[in-house]
């Protein structure tokens, strides 16, 4: 499956979500590969789900198929955990 962790320029803050991501899906023993992304990359784009901030998840919601998950702190594996478990749920 392909997940990607989006900020506003693909550098810093989505590398951070990236590395929370690759811990949270290790620890459920899914094979993911999760790539950090721009805002206007990601529009373009249909990963599997999208992992981003609470703000820029309401720019992409509506510019994507894609689920959109919403993070508040991105180095929180509890929260990630919470949200990946969500899409999981709902992954077809």
């Amino acid at each position: 499956m392909k997940i990607l962790a989006v900020c506003g320029f693909g550098v810093g803050s989505s590398m951070v979500l990236k590395m929370t991501l690759d811990r949270v899906f290790k620890q459920l023993g899914i094979d993911a590969e999760v790539e950090n992304t721009d805002l206007t990359s990601a529009k373009g784009s249909s990963p599997d789900a999208i992992f981003t901030s609470k703000e820029i998840a309401k720019d992409l919601e509506g510019a994507t198929k894609s689920p959109v998950y919403g993070i508040t702190k991105y180095m929180d594996q509890e929260e990630v955990k919470k949200s990946v478990v969500a899409f999981l749920e709902n992954y077809k």
